[in-house]
């Protein structure tokens, strides 16, 4: 290693010490050694001190540890005259500088410093594991930290474009010259947030720390692995976390002892000034330290340095295409024209044909086009009619790809949909219209993405786009009729129906020995995939993270056993879950990843269960919050009495049926209950408790075993009356 590299980050790595001594020392002095620390919704405490040195840091008390810890990993700056292998002392300095970090951020937030004008700040648990799906599936390939100022704004915009167009999330802040590439981006109007794949978290280099300890987590969180396990997590994050940082503008000592703290965690660092380069050397997949002064190439040499695999989809259409605009929004004073949803009658269906009824590519449409309305007129009906045929096509399938249409939808940069079949909603905004984008291109793109991702069952895809109202009125009527069917079709199948399961081993990038098995009364308890899913990637691809479990003769008919899908989840969980029950939380449940949608949990002197969902930040009876549970359930373990699960899971007929069923449950937040409605009470009427969706107690009533032990006795709760749990 260069020895003014060393230098650097040494000096910067002292800087940043003192300065967290310095604060600290304040804070014991004007509260009290006792006075809380930490950050907000999450488990982890300290994460970074949590998972390398293993402490729980709660108190100003816990942090002194921590600092004096840091302090002993910091080396003396370089000789003058005496060559050494600097390698070793700059990465420790680089750790003792993200100890030192996070406690100055923590004292921010103590003293109501933080978050940031415009900034997110701290990155809650929530927010990771609802990210969890987007990280293993492919739809999120990496993450980008981009620290300092572009040379202009244009130049800004366009290196954050090439991450979304990637789908890399990229996290922006810091400083150069007292400019920040966060004020280059509001300056030109670039919408941030967690759905575009743009996120702020601070204006100066310490607060780089944040985008560190969400990396940090996802060991903790996804990897199973446990605190002061500081090796493995750190190969972890080297081997599953694909993440690197862009440095724009001058790198000075806080930015390459930063760096440095970044480098052992596997992530390279590019910049666009002349800097010492670190070539390979282990620490990092390829190059460490790499400088990079065309920004147009920047961004494609900082993917090759890092190793990320990504796919740009290209699409013949006017505006940019990819996952990183999936959430965008197009609110009133943006839209040019908006189909569905209070404007209009809309809808989409997606159907199958003989291969002699579709020409592929053909994008007919019926009506005028967005640039032939009325003047001023802000609305249309509309309805999308997808066609495909294909030799491996068959009708199951045809609900599972006109889902997609959402998302495809979503990818295009200035449109937004929203729901689907009937009740979508679709918004186009003026930027998008000027461009050229039109209604035939909503064709291409369906065609485009159907043959790309289901090729092996699509061998032809033809668009119609109606938007005359008497002819969408009349194609209505003929779509709803599908929809009842195929519901019909859906609601009907039952575990005992077919004969194979299918795997889902998609989360294992994250937690390799985590196995989702998924049957067609039980979901994937990150929600996204269903049993027709599951069978649809399988028919896709062969080879997939989705595999056929054949379920054989049945070993334990209540808890939901079978030995054959006992022996595929034995050989896919490395060898770690040796059985597993389909319909039990308490003998033997299925492991959970860290992307589950909710989580059941035993509340023992209820006689019942509560589940929470990772959108509510409250206390619950159990005596934890989500993310608290989340961080005990995580990570491919199985844990009786706790399971990750998706939200639909509840309204199965086998939704742990071997424990007592919904009988069982004492405990749901509102927005839960609220959520699932009327179909949580006819699935209450069905299992003779007609009143039991009342009984059932939330945070208005109860947020500790004794409120939660009070209100089911005056309900009269049916679980207190079960057999004893435990």
């Amino acid at each position: 290693m260069s020895k003014i590299v060393a230098a650097s980050v040494i000096r910067g790595a002292e800087k940043i010490f003192k300065e967290a001594k310095d604060f600290l020392n304040k804070a014991i002095e004007e509260k009290q050694e006792s006075e809380k620390l930490g950050f907000p919704e999450t488990a982890f405490y300290l994460p970074m001190a949590y998972a390398l040195v293993g402490k729980e840091v709660n108190t100003l008390k816990d942090a002194k540890a921590i600092l004096e810890h840091a302090a002993s990993l910091l080396p003396s700056l370089p000789s003058e005259k005496v060559w050494l292998p600097y390698l070793g002392d700059a990465l420790d300095a680089g750790i003792a500088t993200l100890l030192c970090e996070e406690i100055i951020m923590a004292l921010r937030y103590l003293y109501g410093q933080e978050p940031q004008k415009d900034c997110n700040g701290f990155f809650t648990d929530t927010i990771m594991r609802s990210l969890g799906i987007q990280l293993v599936d492919g739809r999120m390939t990496g993450f980008a930290a981009v620290l300092g100022a572009a040379p202009d704004n244009q130049t800004a915009v366009e290196i954050v474009r090439q991450l979304q167009q990637r789908n890399i999330l990229i996290f922006v802040g810091s400083s150069t010259g007292g400019r920040s590439i966060i004020d280059q981006l509001i300056e030109e109007d670039v919408e941030m947030g967690w759905d575009n794949y743009i996120v702020p978290y601070g204006r100066d280099t310490i607060s780089a720390i944040y985008p560190l300890n969400w990396a940090i987590r996802s060991a903790l969180t996804f990897g199973g692995l446990k605190a002061g396990q500081a090796k493995k997590c750190l190969l972890y994050t080297k081997e599953r976390v694909f993440a690197f940082g862009l440095v724009l503008g001058e790198v000075d000592d806080l930015k390459y002892a930063t760096g440095a703290g970044a480098i052992n965690m596997g992530f390279p660092i590019i910049a666009d000034s002349k800097i010492p380069e670190i070539k390979p050397s282990g620490i990092t997949s390829y190059e460490a330290l790499v400088s990079e002064l065309d920004h147009k190439k920047i961004v494609a040499r900082a993917i090759e340095v890092r190793g990320i695999k990504v796919t740009v989809s290209e699409i013949p259409i006017p505006v940019s295409y990819a996952a990183a605009f999936e959430g965008e929004r197009v609110r009133k004073e943006q839209l040019y024209i908006e189909f569905g949803s209070k404007a209009s009658l809309a809808f989409e269906y997606l159907t199958s044909k003989e291969s002699d009824e579709v020409e592929d590519g053909k994008v007919e449409i019926f009506g005028p086009d967005i640039d032939e309305t009325p003047n001023g007129k802000k609305s249309m009906p509309l309805a999308i009619i997808v066609e495909v045929a294909g030799r491996k096509m068959q009708k199951d399938f045809e609900p599972v790809l006109e889902r997609q249409i959402h998302r495809y939808m979503n990818y295009t940069m200035g449109i937004m949909h929203v729901g689907q079949r009937e009740m979508n909603w679709i918004r186009i905004n003026q930027q998008a219209f000027s461009k050229g984008f039109r209604l035939k291109h909503i064709g291409v793109i369906l065609h485009a993405m159907l043959h790309k991702e289901y090729g092996a069952v699509v061998d032809k895809v033809q668009v119609k786009l109606y938007t005359q109202q008497e002819d969408v009125e009349k194609l209505l009527k003929e779509a709803k009729k599908a929809y009842d069917e195929r519901d019909e079709r859906i609601s009907g199948m039952t575990d005992e129906s077919v004969d194979t399961f299918y795997s889902c081993l998609l989360c294992q990038s994250f937690a390799p020995n985590h196995v989702c098995i998924v049957t067609p009364e039980r979901l994937g308890l990150c929600g996204a995939y269903s049993w027709l899913d599951a069978k649809t990637c399988y028919e896709i691809i062969p080879t997939g993270p989705n595999q056929p479990v054949v379920k054989g003769q049945i070993s334990d008919n209540k808890l939901g056993q079978w030995q054959s899908v006992n022996d595929f989840v034995y050989s896919k969980s490395n060898k770690n879950i040796s059985q597993v029950s389909m319909y039990s939380l308490m003998d033997s449940p299925q492991s959970s990843c860290g992307c589950f949608e909710c989580i059941v949990a035993i509340i023992p002197e209820a006689n019942g269960f509560m589940v929470v969902h990772r959108d509510y930040s409250g206390m619950t009876p159990c005596g934890m919050t989500f993310t608290g549970l989340a961080g005990s359930v995580g990570g491919g373990v199985q844990t009786p009495g706790f399971l990750g699960i998706g939200r639909l899971y509840i309204l199965s007929k086998k939704f742990i049926s071997a424990d007592g069923g919904l009988a069982r449950i004492v405990w749901l937040p509102k927005e839960l209950k609220d959520t699932l409605g009327d179909k949580l009470r006819q699935r209450c009427k069905e299992i003779g408790h007609p009143g039991l969706v009342d009984k059932i107690a939330d945070e208005t009533q109860a947020t500790n075993s004794e409120e939660l032990l009070d209100f089911l006795a005056k309900v009269e709760h049916p679980a207190l009356k079960l057999s004893p749990l435990l």
